[in-house]
C-alpha cells in the first residue's frame, strides 16, 4: 500500500474533465498537495494508506471554485452606495471613498475579510484588482488561499500611484517579491479602456509578452462607456484593443455586458477569455448580456467573477452560477442554454484557464493541485437529490458548503475556519466602519 496524507471519499466526485462526468462513491488520493489519483472507494481503501481520511457521505466534491474577478479590499465598503448606476457610484461615492482612506493597511485587512468570506463559500482562487497589491497578496498567503494577484494601471494618480509608469514599476517590484511563492501569480490589470491611454496600453501589452502574464481589464460594462469610446477614439473599446494588439489569448474582458455579434467573433478569433459578473452587471443596471450565450458558442472562454462587495455585496460564486444559467436561459429563450454542467466548467476550469493556471487547477485530475470543495447535500431543501450538479447550480447555496481545502490543506473543516480569526476579522471590519461611516454622513 502506498502512503499519502489524506484520502478524501465522497459520495459524488464531479471531476469537470472529462465534460458532463458524475463519479458516485469514487475518493480523491492527495498527497504532498497533489491529486494523486481518483478512483472506486473500495480500490483506494485497498491501495492507499493515509494518514487522514475524509468522509463525505452525503456531499458531492467539486474543484475549488475561481472567483474571476473582484476587487477584495473593497470588502470594507461593502453596502455604503447601493442602488446607483455604475458611473455615479463610482465617481460620487467610491473613488472620494477610497481617495480618503485607501491605504496598505486597508487592502490588507479588506482582504483578510474577502478571503474568509471566499473560503466559506468554496472559492478557493480569486482573480484581484486593487491598489497596493503587495497587501492584498500577503492577506492571501496570511488565508492561505490562491490569488492572481492584479497590477493595476490608471492614467491619474491615487494614493498607490502616481503615474501609469509608477504603477506599473511598483507591480513589477511586487511580482519579483512573490515570484516564488506557489499560492500567488499576477495578471497585468490595466483598469478600463476609459481610464487607460492608448501609450499606457502599448506599455502594458510589451510588458504582458515579455513575462508571459495575461491582462485583466474592464471592458464593454456599459453602453455610455462605448458612446463616450466612440466620441473620443471613433471606434467602440473592443475594436480599440484590436488595433492597439492586446486581444489575444491572455485578455480576461471583465463584465463585456454589451457585445455585437462581430465584437463576439473577434473575441473568439484572438482566443479571449470573459469575466461574466451577473449580479454586479444587474445591480449596477449596466445592462443583460443578452449575447453571452452566443459568446460559449463560439468557443470564447467564459469564468465567473464576483465584482466587489461594494456592488455585489456577496462573495458567493454559488450564487453566481445559478444567476448565469438563469439570465442565460431567459436572454437566449432556450431553456437547455447553460447546463449545469455547463456553468460548473465556467466556476471551475473556466476561470482557471483564462489565469492560465488550468495545468494546476480547476479539475479533480491527478497531479493537479488539491483545490478541492464540498457541498453537502442532505439537508431538507437539498432533498431528494437525482442529480447534484444540479443541486450545486440551482439548490445549494454557500451555506451548504462544508469543506474547503487549498493545495491539499484544510481551509475550512465542517463549515469552520481552521484558523480561528472571526473574533479578529469582526473587530477589523467595525474598526473601519467606525472610521469610513461618519464621513459618509
Amino acid at each position: 500500500m502506498t502512503a499519502i496524507d489524506l484520502l478524501i471519499e465522497a459520495r459524488w466526485i464531479i471531476p469537470i474533465e472529462p465534460a458532463g462526468m458524475v463519479l458516485e462513491n469514487h475518493a480523491a488520493a492527495i498527497d504532498n498537495g497533489k491529486i494523486v489519483a481518483v478512483l472506486q472507494q473500495q480500490e483506494a481503501r485497498l491501495r492507499f494508506l493515509p494518514r487522514q481520511t475524509k468522509h463525505l457521505s452525503h456531499h458531492v466534491l467539486i474543484p475549488g471554485l475561481v472567483n474571476l474577478h473582484t476587487h477584495a479590499a473593497m470588502t470594507l465598503l461593502r453596502g455604503i452606495a447601493d442602488d446607483l448606476p455604475l458611473m455615479e457610484w463610482l465617481q460620487k461615492h467610491t473613488w472620494p471613498t477610497e481617495q480618503k482612506f485607501v491605504s496598505p493597511q486597508f487592502v490588507y485587512d479588506g482582504t483578510l475579510l474577502a478571503c474568509a468570506e471566499m473560503l466559506q463559500s468554496g472559492i478557493t482562487c480569486f482573480n484581484d484588482m486593487y491598489f497596493f497589491p503587495e497587501a492584498a497578496a500577503k492577506a492571501a498567503l496570511d488565508s492561505g488561499m490562491r490569488a492572481a494577484i492584479g497590477l493595476i494601471t490608471l492614467d491619474f494618480p491615487t494614493a498607490y500611484g502616481t503615474d501609469a509608469d509608477d504603477y506599473l514599476a511598483k507591480g513589477l517590484a511586487i511580482r519579483d517579491v512573490f515570484r516564488e511563492e506557489p499560492l500567488i501569480s499576477f495578471c497585468l490589470a490595466p483598469h478600463a479602456p476609459y481610464t487607460v491611454n492608448d501609450r499606457n496600453f502599448s506599455r502594458v501589452l510589451a510588458i504582458a509578452e515579455q513575462c508571459n502574464l495575461p491582462i485583466h481589464l474592464h471592458i464593454h460594462e456599459t453602453q455610455q462607456e462605448i458612446d463616450e469610446s466612440m466620441m473620443k477614439y471613433g471606434v467602440r473599446p473592443i475594436e480599440r484593443l484590436r488595433r492597439l494588439g492586446l486581444l489575444g489569448p491572455g485578455l480576461i474582458g471583465v463584465h463585456a455586458v454589451h457585445l455585437t455579434p462581430d465584437e463576439i467573433c473577434l473575441l473568439a478569433e484572438h482566443g479571449c477569455s470573459i469575466a461574466h459578473c451577473p449580479s454586479s452587471n444587474l445591480k449596477l443596471a449596466s445592462g443583460l448580456p443578452a449575447l453571452i450565450s452566443n459568446a460559449a458558442k463560439q468557443g470564447i472562454n467564459i469564468g465567473l467573477g464576483t465584482d466587489s462587495a461594494a456592488s455585489n455585496n456577496r462573495l458567493d460564486i454559488l450564487q453566481e452560477m445559478r444567476l448565469a444559467a438563469l439570465l442565460a436561459k431567459a436572454c437566449s429563450g432556450q431553456a437547455s442554454t447553460f447546463s449545469a454542467h455547463e456553468v460548473l466548467r465556467m466556476a471551475t476550469l473556466g476561470g482557471a484557464q483564462a489565469l492560465g493556471l488550468d495545468w494546476l487547477i480547476g479539475s479533480i485530475s491527478p497531479g493537479k493541485s488539491a483545490d478541492l470543495c464540498a457541498i453537502e447535500l442532505d439537508s431538507i431543501s437539498q432533498l431528494p437529490c437525482y442529480d447534484p450538479a444540479s443541486h450545486v447550480v440551482y439548490s445549494a447555496g454557500r451555506e451548504n458548503v462544508s469543506d474547503v481545502w487549498v493545495s491539499g490543506k484544510c481551509r475550512i473543516n465542517s463549515r469552520k475556519p481552521v484558523e480561528n480569526t472571526e473574533i479578529k476579522l469582526k473587530k477589523l471590519a467595525s474598526l473601519w466602519q467606525n472610521q469610513i461611516r461618519p464621513r459618509q454622513a
